[in-house]
């Protein structure tokens, strides 16, 4: 395979050609101590406070997509291909304030100003795609913003008002749209890219036969999707990653296809690329899915990556694996196919040899009589990661419960089904009592750890509060089941 040393990018208007890439090296460092662009903030270094939000245009399916990033979790071997655009980029016709900017000044939405230029990016980047937002679509669209002492009335305000400084159509990213399509496309030039020293080095494959070739030759190799999990391995715990594989590039691990049987994703695929196909073959996670992270790591975290990192707490996982979820491992030319619940071990191990990735995920769409739903237990509503997660599906035949998968997340080293409370449900009628002594038998099923997030007994009490919960939201012996999706 041929292969070269250096990454190539657009940084806002400029040509970029980065040699001696290490695997560790993050967009926020480059921006700020590379090419002084210090408008681009560092407050959490873990994507969870927006302050170095940025823009990251590429080209998808041969269309110029753009969309909020965290730089200080985004690793600059990822970038290949990309138009990254910053805070200074933005302009208004005449070089005057941008829209979003103007706004801001006019609603008094900033105060300190910290955090200010990750509130313009994230509302840059709403503003291009819904120039006219409700109050709840501003709010979706900074979930993955902190501010500590404007408050967020005065900047939801002057999202809602950006349109009356200038129109997207004006907006020069549209005005460059076709030129920008060109270049990123004049950078793809189908090769290998490996650079970095020795132990620190950065791989990113050219195709997915590539990735298993690449995954041969380095079987130990970190992969790196969004990097939302493993970005916290550099920022947090100083962990070396090298060497790394970048896949998030990589068009063959994004499709989905969405059949009358199925829901395929491809293990690339970000929780943003499928919401839409997520919104119509299951309902009930519509709400689930504005509950995972912020927007710019839906934009960047994908459904293989929350998968293979093996967390106890991904928020995917139980609820795929009620779903009755399956992935395909791929090592080599060979390809092999699992239930999602099996590929966990235990903690910190699962089911993936040396050289073995993700490469898909296959979720049933639901059938007659089954009934399903998702619930996430966190600190705070918004980009949090969760205390307990859960996934239920129950499948309910002339008043009885013929199947049940009750998955969790949280209650164990590994997400697990609640194979004892399944148990109590599984030929027994539909009522308040049944789904009480199932509720009784997560304490057989689970032996839940105290930590910072949650005691072991608030985790089962949580837990079997779940389950009653989905029983009032569901039962239809009742004129109107109990709707507590907004509490």
């Amino acid at each position: 395979m041929n292969q070269r040393n250096e990454i190539r990018f657009l940084l806002n208007g400029r040509d970029v050609a980065v040699r001696d890439v290490e695997a560790d090296a993050t967009l926020l460092d480059f921006l700020r101590l590379e090419r002084r662009l210090t408008g681009t903030k560092e407050g959490c270094a873990e994507g969870d406070c927006g302050a170095c939000t940025v823009l990251v245009g590429r080209l998808l399916d041969g269309q110029l997509i753009y969309e909020t990033v965290n730089a200080c979790i985004r690793f600059v071997a990822s970038l290949d291909g990309c138009h990254v655009v910053t805070i200074e980029h933005l302009k208004g016709e005449a070089g005057q304030l941008h829209p979003i900017q103007q706004a801001m000044v006019d609603f008094h939405g900033s105060q300190c100003g910290f955090c200010t230029p990750g509130f313009i990016m994230s509302l840059y980047a709403l503003w291009m795609g819904n120039p006219e937002p409700t109050e709840t679509q501003v709010e979706t669209a900074i979930q993955g913003n902190l501010c500590r002492c404007t408050g967020y009335q005065p900047i939801i305000a002057a999202a809602m008002a950006a349109n009356q400084y200038g129109t997207p159509a004006k907006d020069f990213l549209n005005a460059e749209r076709e030129a920008i399509s060109q270049r990123l496309a004049d950078l793809n030039d189908g090769l290998r890219v490996v650079c970095g020293p020795e132990d620190n080095r950065a791989i990113v494959p050219a195709s997915v036969a590539d990735l298993a070739d690449v995954l041969t030759e380095w079987p130990q190799a970190t992969i790196v999707a969004g990097s939302t999990d493993v970005g916290l391995w550099v920022t947090k715990f100083m962990r070396p990653i090298g060497p790394a594989v970048f896949i998030a590039h990589l068009e063959e691990l994004k499709s989905v296809t969405l059949s009358d049987t199925a829901l395929e994703i491809g293990a690339g695929v970000t929780y943003t690329e499928v919401q839409d196909s997520i919104r119509s073959a299951f309902p009930h996670l519509e709400a689930y899915w504005d509950r995972i992270a912020g927007q710019q790591v839906r934009n960047m975290g994908t459904i293989g990556g929350n998968i293979a990192n093996g967390s106890p707490i991904g928020d995917t996982p139980p609820v795929l694996i009620a779903l009755e979820a399956e992935i395909t491992l791929r090592k080599g030319k060979t390809q092999r196919t699992l239930p999602l619940e099996d590929f966990f071990i235990e903690y910190g191990k699962q089911d993936r040899a040396p050289g073995e990735f993700v490469e898909a995920i296959t979720i049933p769409r639901p059938k007659a009589n089954q009934r399903h739903d998702a619930y996430k237990i966190s600190k705070r509503r918004d980009e949090d990661i969760s205390s307990v997660a859960a996934g239920f599906n129950v499948t309910v035949e002339n008043g009885i419960v013929t199947a049940a998968r009750l998955a969790f997340g949280g209650m164990a080293g590994t997400p697990k089904r609640a194979a004892a409370a399944e148990a109590v449900l599984i030929g027994q009628p539909w009522n308040a009592a049944t789904f009480a002594a199932a509720g009784k038998a997560l304490e057989v099923d689970f032996q839940p750890l105290s930590d910072w997030r949650a005691s072991a007994q608030y985790r089962i009490t949580v837990a079997r509060n779940l389950l009653q919960r989905f029983f009032l939201a569901h039962d239809d012996q009742t004129a109107e089941p109990v709707d507590l999706l907004s509490a």
